[in-house]
Protein backbone atom coordinates (compact mmCIF):
# COMPACT_ATOMS: atom_id res chain seq x y z
CA UNK A 1 0.00 0.00 0.00
CA UNK A 2 1.61 3.62 -1.21
CA UNK A 3 0.63 6.80 0.86
CA UNK A 4 -0.74 8.20 -2.08
CA UNK A 5 -3.30 5.55 -2.27
CA UNK A 6 -4.83 6.16 1.21
CA UNK A 7 -5.35 10.03 0.19
CA UNK A 8 -3.61 11.19 3.16
CA UNK A 9 -0.27 13.06 4.16
CA UNK A 10 2.12 11.66 5.73
CA UNK A 11 2.07 13.87 9.05
CA UNK A 12 -1.42 13.34 9.06
CA UNK A 13 -0.76 9.11 8.78
CA UNK A 14 1.69 9.87 11.42
CA UNK A 15 -1.12 11.39 13.97
CA UNK A 16 -3.30 8.43 13.36
CA UNK A 17 -0.61 6.24 14.75
CA UNK A 18 0.00 9.01 18.02
CA UNK A 19 -4.13 9.08 18.68
CA UNK A 20 -4.58 5.20 18.37
CA UNK A 21 -1.83 3.33 18.78
CA UNK A 22 0.40 2.12 22.24
CA UNK A 23 3.47 3.44 21.08
CA UNK A 24 6.51 1.05 22.65
CA UNK A 25 9.01 2.11 20.02
CA UNK A 26 11.26 4.94 19.25
CA UNK A 27 9.51 5.60 15.68
CA UNK A 28 12.11 6.76 12.95
CA UNK A 29 10.45 9.82 11.17
CA UNK A 30 9.88 8.04 8.16
CA UNK A 31 6.96 5.94 6.90
CA UNK A 32 8.26 2.60 5.18
CA UNK A 33 6.69 2.21 2.33
CA UNK A 34 8.83 -0.48 0.31
CA UNK A 35 11.75 -2.59 0.73
CA UNK A 36 13.86 -4.34 -1.86
CA UNK A 37 17.27 -5.89 -1.44
CA UNK A 38 19.10 -4.15 1.16
CA UNK A 39 17.17 -1.34 1.42
CA UNK A 40 14.04 0.34 2.65
CA UNK A 41 12.93 2.88 0.77
CA UNK A 42 10.35 5.84 2.77
CA UNK A 43 7.28 7.93 0.88
CA UNK A 44 9.21 9.66 -0.51
CA UNK A 45 11.39 7.27 -2.52
CA UNK A 46 14.62 7.53 -0.28
CA UNK A 47 16.50 4.64 0.34
CA UNK A 48 18.06 3.36 3.29
CA UNK A 49 20.82 0.71 3.53
CA UNK A 50 19.41 -1.71 6.00
CA UNK A 51 21.80 -3.09 8.79
CA UNK A 52 18.34 -3.52 11.02
CA UNK A 53 17.22 -6.30 8.49
CA UNK A 54 13.54 -6.23 10.14
CA UNK A 55 15.39 -7.40 13.88
CA UNK A 56 17.30 -10.16 12.06
CA UNK A 57 13.74 -11.27 9.77
CA UNK A 58 14.47 -10.54 6.54
CA UNK A 59 17.84 -12.71 5.82
CA UNK A 60 17.31 -13.72 2.21
CA UNK A 61 17.02 -9.93 1.69
CA UNK A 62 14.33 -7.51 2.10
CA UNK A 63 11.45 -8.87 -0.49
CA UNK A 64 13.02 -11.87 -1.62
CA UNK A 65 11.37 -12.80 -4.74
CA UNK A 66 11.19 -16.54 -4.29
CA UNK A 67 9.63 -15.71 -0.65
CA UNK A 68 6.89 -13.10 -2.21
CA UNK A 69 5.94 -15.60 -5.25
CA UNK A 70 5.82 -18.32 -2.50
CA UNK A 71 3.21 -16.44 -0.63
CA UNK A 72 1.58 -15.41 -3.60
CA UNK A 73 1.16 -18.60 -5.06
CA UNK A 74 -0.10 -20.24 -1.41
CA UNK A 75 -2.71 -17.47 -1.56
CA UNK A 76 -4.57 -18.69 -4.89
CA UNK A 77 -4.83 -22.07 -3.22
CA UNK A 78 -5.27 -21.96 0.87
CA UNK A 79 -4.85 -19.09 3.10
CA UNK A 80 -5.66 -20.36 6.34
CA UNK A 81 -7.21 -23.74 8.44
CA UNK A 82 -7.04 -25.06 11.50
CA UNK A 83 -4.61 -28.33 12.08
CA UNK A 84 -6.27 -31.03 11.54
CA UNK A 85 -6.40 -31.65 8.25
CA UNK A 86 -3.15 -32.01 6.50
CA UNK A 87 -1.75 -29.00 4.52
CA UNK A 88 1.25 -29.63 2.17
CA UNK A 89 3.52 -26.35 3.10
CA UNK A 90 3.28 -27.31 7.33
CA UNK A 91 4.52 -31.15 6.16
CA UNK A 92 7.47 -29.91 3.52
CA UNK A 93 8.52 -27.32 5.97
CA UNK A 94 8.47 -29.52 8.69
CA UNK A 95 11.13 -32.26 6.52
CA UNK A 96 13.17 -29.34 5.43
CA UNK A 97 13.87 -28.01 8.66
CA UNK A 98 14.70 -31.29 10.36
CA UNK A 99 16.65 -32.77 8.17
CA UNK A 100 18.87 -29.81 7.40
CA UNK A 101 19.46 -29.37 10.98
CA UNK A 102 19.55 -32.71 12.32
CA UNK A 103 16.68 -32.61 14.89
CA UNK A 104 13.61 -35.07 15.13
CA UNK A 105 10.54 -33.07 15.75
CA UNK A 106 9.24 -29.96 14.57
CA UNK A 107 6.08 -27.74 16.84
CA UNK A 108 5.02 -24.42 14.83
CA UNK A 109 4.51 -21.53 16.55
CA UNK A 110 4.30 -17.95 15.31
CA UNK A 111 6.92 -15.73 17.29
CA UNK A 112 10.23 -16.42 18.88
CA UNK A 113 8.38 -15.83 22.37
CA UNK A 114 5.81 -18.41 21.67
CA UNK A 115 8.41 -20.83 20.06
CA UNK A 116 10.22 -20.07 24.02
CA UNK A 117 7.41 -20.66 25.54
CA UNK A 118 6.64 -24.25 23.83
CA UNK A 119 10.39 -24.87 24.61
CA UNK A 120 10.05 -24.06 28.42
CA UNK A 121 6.76 -25.95 28.63
CA UNK A 122 8.09 -29.50 26.77
CA UNK A 123 10.90 -29.14 29.02
CA UNK A 124 9.27 -28.95 32.14
CA UNK A 125 6.50 -31.70 31.17
CA UNK A 126 9.44 -33.83 30.21
CA UNK A 127 11.01 -33.25 33.86
CA UNK A 128 7.73 -33.89 35.62
CA UNK A 129 6.72 -37.14 33.74
CA UNK A 130 10.52 -38.48 33.62
CA UNK A 131 11.60 -38.01 36.92
CA UNK A 132 8.93 -36.30 39.75
CA UNK A 133 6.76 -33.44 40.43
CA UNK A 134 9.60 -30.83 41.13
CA UNK A 135 11.70 -31.17 38.22
CA UNK A 136 11.13 -28.48 36.54
CA UNK A 137 13.83 -25.73 37.28
CA UNK A 138 15.67 -24.19 33.85
CA UNK A 139 19.29 -22.22 34.11
CA UNK A 140 19.13 -19.37 32.36
CA UNK A 141 22.38 -16.64 31.30
CA UNK A 142 22.43 -12.99 33.28
CA UNK A 143 21.72 -10.22 30.29
CA UNK A 144 20.01 -13.31 27.99
CA UNK A 145 16.69 -12.30 26.36
CA UNK A 146 14.04 -14.87 25.30
CA UNK A 147 11.01 -12.86 24.86
CA UNK A 148 7.81 -11.23 26.27
CA UNK A 149 5.52 -13.68 26.97
CA UNK A 150 5.12 -14.02 31.48
CA UNK A 151 7.35 -17.66 30.64
CA UNK A 152 10.04 -15.50 28.40
CA UNK A 153 10.29 -13.17 30.83
CA UNK A 154 10.83 -15.39 33.49
CA UNK A 155 13.56 -17.05 31.78
CA UNK A 156 14.92 -13.31 30.51
CA UNK A 157 18.13 -12.88 32.96
CA UNK A 158 17.18 -9.01 33.49
CA UNK A 159 15.63 -8.81 36.69
CA UNK A 160 16.48 -4.88 36.88
CA UNK A 161 15.53 -4.00 33.33
CA UNK A 162 12.04 -2.75 31.93
CA UNK A 163 11.33 -6.08 30.17
CA UNK A 164 10.72 -7.55 34.34
CA UNK A 165 10.49 -4.27 36.02
CA UNK A 166 6.69 -3.77 37.21
CA UNK A 167 5.08 -7.20 35.78
CA UNK A 168 4.60 -8.74 39.01
CA UNK A 169 5.96 -11.75 40.37
CA UNK A 170 8.03 -13.72 37.86
CA UNK A 171 6.56 -17.17 37.09
CA UNK A 172 8.86 -19.23 39.57
CA UNK A 173 11.27 -22.18 38.24
CA UNK A 174 14.42 -19.79 36.96
CA UNK A 175 17.45 -18.79 38.32
CA UNK A 176 20.67 -16.78 36.29
CA UNK A 177 24.05 -17.62 36.33
CA UNK A 178 27.12 -16.26 34.66
CA UNK A 179 27.75 -16.06 31.09
CA UNK A 180 30.46 -18.02 29.44
CA UNK A 181 30.86 -19.11 32.75
CA UNK A 182 30.53 -22.54 33.49
CA UNK A 183 31.83 -22.75 36.97
CA UNK A 184 28.96 -20.90 37.69
CA UNK A 185 26.08 -22.66 35.64
CA UNK A 186 27.42 -25.73 37.61
CA UNK A 187 26.59 -24.16 41.30
CA UNK A 188 23.36 -23.39 40.32
CA UNK A 189 22.39 -27.11 39.88
CA UNK A 190 20.15 -28.51 42.43
CA UNK A 191 17.78 -31.61 42.44
CA UNK A 192 15.02 -29.49 41.06
CA UNK A 193 16.96 -28.68 38.02
CA UNK A 194 15.99 -29.90 34.85
CA UNK A 195 17.36 -27.56 31.81
CA UNK A 196 19.91 -25.01 30.55
CA UNK A 197 18.70 -22.82 28.21
CA UNK A 198 20.67 -20.17 26.44
CA UNK A 199 21.29 -17.77 23.67
CA UNK A 200 24.06 -18.85 21.64
CA UNK A 201 25.16 -15.31 21.09
CA UNK A 202 23.27 -12.75 23.56
CA UNK A 203 21.75 -10.33 21.08
CA UNK A 204 19.77 -8.10 23.60
CA UNK A 205 22.56 -8.54 26.08
CA UNK A 206 25.13 -6.58 23.89
CA UNK A 207 26.37 -9.03 21.16
CA UNK A 208 28.63 -11.45 23.29
CA UNK A 209 29.21 -15.01 21.63
CA UNK A 210 29.60 -18.42 23.47
CA UNK A 211 33.07 -19.65 23.79
CA UNK A 212 33.44 -23.03 22.28
CA UNK A 213 34.68 -24.21 25.90
CA UNK A 214 31.48 -22.99 27.30
CA UNK A 215 29.09 -24.47 24.77
CA UNK A 216 31.21 -27.90 24.75
CA UNK A 217 31.09 -27.52 28.35
CA UNK A 218 27.38 -27.18 28.61
CA UNK A 219 26.79 -30.14 26.79
CA UNK A 220 28.73 -32.04 29.04
CA UNK A 221 27.26 -30.81 32.50
CA UNK A 222 23.61 -31.39 30.94
CA UNK A 223 24.43 -35.16 29.97
CA UNK A 224 26.26 -36.20 32.81
CA UNK A 225 23.55 -34.48 35.26
CA UNK A 226 20.45 -35.97 32.91
CA UNK A 227 19.50 -32.18 32.14
CA UNK A 228 18.22 -30.81 28.66
CA UNK A 229 20.30 -28.04 26.99
CA UNK A 230 18.03 -26.09 25.59
CA UNK A 231 19.45 -23.28 22.55
CA UNK A 232 17.21 -19.98 21.97
CA UNK A 233 18.08 -19.80 18.36
CA UNK A 234 15.02 -17.37 17.74
CA UNK A 235 18.20 -14.76 16.30
CA UNK A 236 20.71 -17.06 15.83
CA UNK A 237 19.27 -19.31 13.37
CA UNK A 238 19.09 -19.79 9.92
CA UNK A 239 22.60 -18.59 8.76
CA UNK A 240 23.21 -15.09 10.92
CA UNK A 241 26.44 -16.64 12.45
CA UNK A 242 27.98 -18.43 9.85
CA UNK A 243 26.74 -21.53 10.29
CA UNK A 244 23.01 -23.18 9.14
CA UNK A 245 22.00 -22.70 13.18
CA UNK A 246 24.96 -21.59 15.10
CA UNK A 247 25.07 -24.94 17.07
CA UNK A 248 25.93 -26.54 13.99
CA UNK A 249 29.08 -23.78 13.95
CA UNK A 250 29.46 -24.92 17.63
CA UNK A 251 29.64 -28.75 16.45
CA UNK A 252 27.45 -29.84 20.06
CA UNK A 253 23.76 -30.56 19.35
CA UNK A 254 21.15 -29.27 22.09
CA UNK A 255 18.01 -31.52 23.20
CA UNK A 256 16.16 -28.54 21.72
CA UNK A 257 16.10 -25.55 19.42
CA UNK A 258 13.78 -22.68 19.01
CA UNK A 259 13.93 -20.36 15.75
CA UNK A 260 11.57 -17.47 13.96
CA UNK A 261 12.44 -14.59 12.54
CA UNK A 262 14.88 -15.39 9.69
CA UNK A 263 12.84 -18.20 9.61
CA UNK A 264 10.02 -16.37 7.42
CA UNK A 265 11.89 -14.51 5.02
CA UNK A 266 9.32 -11.49 6.19
CA UNK A 267 5.89 -13.90 7.54
CA UNK A 268 5.55 -14.29 10.78
CA UNK A 269 6.59 -17.69 11.80
CA UNK A 270 8.43 -19.88 14.15
CA UNK A 271 9.04 -23.20 15.96
CA UNK A 272 10.42 -25.65 18.54
CA UNK A 273 12.68 -28.35 17.32
CA UNK A 274 12.91 -31.39 19.66
CA UNK A 275 14.45 -34.88 19.95
CA UNK A 276 12.21 -37.72 19.80
CA UNK A 277 12.52 -38.76 23.55
CA UNK A 278 11.82 -34.78 24.35
CA UNK A 279 9.12 -34.19 22.17
CA UNK A 280 7.15 -36.98 23.42
CA UNK A 281 6.26 -35.18 26.64
CA UNK A 282 3.88 -33.35 24.19
CA UNK A 283 0.17 -35.12 23.51
CA UNK A 284 -2.87 -34.42 22.63
CA UNK A 285 -4.32 -31.13 24.24
CA UNK A 286 -0.90 -30.51 25.95
CA UNK A 287 0.10 -27.50 23.57
CA UNK A 288 -1.61 -25.85 20.54
CA UNK A 289 -1.64 -22.74 18.57
CA UNK A 290 -4.50 -21.57 15.92
CA UNK A 291 -2.29 -19.98 13.10
CA UNK A 292 0.78 -22.35 13.94
CA UNK A 293 1.61 -23.66 10.77
CA UNK A 294 0.02 -20.73 8.94
CA UNK A 295 0.20 -22.13 5.18
CA UNK A 296 0.99 -18.75 4.00
CA UNK A 297 3.63 -18.25 6.23
CA UNK A 298 5.04 -22.20 5.83
CA UNK A 299 4.99 -21.73 2.08
CA UNK A 300 7.54 -18.22 2.95
CA UNK A 301 9.43 -20.25 5.16
CA UNK A 302 10.30 -23.16 3.16
CA UNK A 303 11.49 -20.88 0.21
CA UNK A 304 12.75 -18.02 2.81
CA UNK A 305 15.57 -21.76 4.04
CA UNK A 306 15.98 -23.02 0.66
CA UNK A 307 17.25 -19.23 -0.60
CA UNK A 308 19.48 -19.20 2.70
CA UNK A 309 20.71 -22.76 2.05
CA UNK A 310 20.76 -22.38 -2.03
CA UNK A 311 22.34 -18.96 -2.07
CA UNK A 312 25.18 -20.46 0.72
CA UNK A 313 24.13 -17.08 2.75
CA UNK A 314 25.78 -18.85 6.06
CA UNK A 315 29.19 -18.59 4.64
CA UNK A 316 28.50 -15.29 3.25
CA UNK A 317 27.49 -14.53 6.78
CA UNK A 318 31.12 -15.68 7.94
CA UNK A 319 32.93 -13.78 5.23
CA UNK A 320 31.02 -10.54 5.11
CA UNK A 321 30.81 -10.50 9.21
CA UNK A 322 34.88 -10.94 10.05
CA UNK A 323 35.13 -8.20 7.46
CA UNK A 324 32.74 -5.84 9.39
CA UNK A 325 34.21 -6.58 12.63
CA UNK A 326 37.50 -5.77 11.39
CA UNK A 327 36.46 -2.99 9.98
CA UNK A 328 34.28 -1.60 12.78
CA UNK A 329 37.46 -1.67 15.05
CA UNK A 330 39.28 1.37 13.42
CA UNK A 331 36.07 3.56 13.63
CA UNK A 332 36.89 6.46 16.55
CA UNK A 333 35.86 5.66 20.04
CA UNK A 334 34.64 1.83 19.24
CA UNK A 335 36.23 0.29 22.37
CA UNK A 336 35.33 -3.36 20.92
CA UNK A 337 33.67 -4.61 18.28
CA UNK A 338 32.83 -8.25 18.03
CA UNK A 339 30.03 -11.16 16.74
CA UNK A 340 29.69 -13.91 14.87
CA UNK A 341 28.75 -13.90 11.10
CA UNK A 342 26.87 -11.03 10.77
CA UNK A 343 25.05 -10.18 14.13
CA UNK A 344 28.02 -8.09 15.22
CA UNK A 345 28.05 -5.26 17.84
CA UNK A 346 29.90 -2.36 18.03
CA UNK A 347 31.25 -1.54 21.89
CA UNK A 348 31.99 2.31 22.37
CA UNK A 349 34.22 4.32 25.23
CA UNK A 350 31.55 6.47 25.53
CA UNK A 351 27.50 6.20 25.65
CA UNK A 352 26.96 7.45 22.23
CA UNK A 353 24.93 4.42 20.70
CA UNK A 354 21.70 6.01 20.64
CA UNK A 355 22.98 8.85 19.24
CA UNK A 356 25.16 7.06 16.82
CA UNK A 357 21.65 5.22 15.72
CA UNK A 358 19.58 8.45 15.17
CA UNK A 359 22.80 9.93 13.42
CA UNK A 360 23.16 6.97 11.06
CA UNK A 361 19.61 7.00 10.23
CA UNK A 362 19.88 10.66 9.40
CA UNK A 363 22.37 9.70 6.94
CA UNK A 364 19.98 7.09 5.46
CA UNK A 365 21.33 4.04 7.07
CA UNK A 366 20.01 1.95 9.32
CA UNK A 367 21.16 0.16 12.47
CA UNK A 368 20.08 -0.30 16.16
CA UNK A 369 21.62 0.68 20.06
CA UNK A 370 21.49 -2.00 22.78
CA UNK A 371 22.05 -0.44 25.80
CA UNK A 372 23.88 3.37 25.88
CA UNK A 373 27.55 1.39 24.53
CA UNK A 374 26.40 -0.64 21.97
CA UNK A 375 25.04 -0.54 18.61
CA UNK A 376 24.05 -3.98 16.74
CA UNK A 377 24.13 -4.70 13.08
CA UNK A 378 21.71 -7.60 11.95
CA UNK A 379 21.71 -6.89 8.01
CA UNK A 380 19.87 -8.78 5.34
CA UNK A 381 22.51 -12.01 4.87
CA UNK A 382 22.73 -10.63 1.17
CA UNK A 383 25.19 -8.20 2.47
CA UNK A 384 28.83 -7.25 0.64
CA UNK A 385 31.44 -6.04 1.55
CA UNK A 386 30.70 -2.76 -0.23
CA UNK A 387 27.20 -2.37 1.76
CA UNK A 388 29.74 -2.68 4.71
CA UNK A 389 31.82 0.10 3.41
CA UNK A 390 29.44 2.11 3.18
CA UNK A 391 27.75 2.15 6.54
CA UNK A 392 31.21 2.35 8.02
CA UNK A 393 31.66 5.49 5.99
CA UNK A 394 28.43 6.41 7.62
CA UNK A 395 29.40 5.68 10.55
CA UNK A 396 32.83 7.75 10.49
CA UNK A 397 30.49 10.90 10.39
CA UNK A 398 27.63 9.78 12.54
CA UNK A 399 30.23 8.84 15.49
CA UNK A 400 31.73 12.11 15.87
CA UNK A 401 28.20 14.35 15.17
CA UNK A 402 27.25 11.55 18.34
CA UNK A 403 29.73 12.48 20.56
CA UNK A 404 29.15 16.31 20.24
CA UNK A 405 25.71 15.82 21.45
CA UNK A 406 26.95 14.47 24.70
Amino acid sequence: MKLQETGLTAQELKDIVNKYMIETYARYDFIAERADGMYLYDEEGTAYLDFYGGVAVNSPGNRNPKVVAAVKNQMDDIVHTFNYPYTIPQALLAKKICDSIGMDKIFYQNSGTEANECMIKMARKYGIETFGPNKYEIITAKHGFHGRTMGAVAATGQPDSAIQRDFGPMLPGFSYAEFNNLEDFASKITPNTIAIMIEPVQGEGGVHPATQEFIEGLRKLCDDNDLLLLFDEVQTGWGRTGSLMAFMGYGVKPDCVSMAKAMGGGMPIAACCASEKVAKAFSAGTHGSTYGGHPVSCAAALASISEIIDMNLSENAKVVGEYMVEQMAKLPHVKEARGRGLLVGCEYDLPIAVNVKWECMKRHALITAIGSNTNRMIPPLIATKKDVDMLMDIMREAIPAAVEQL
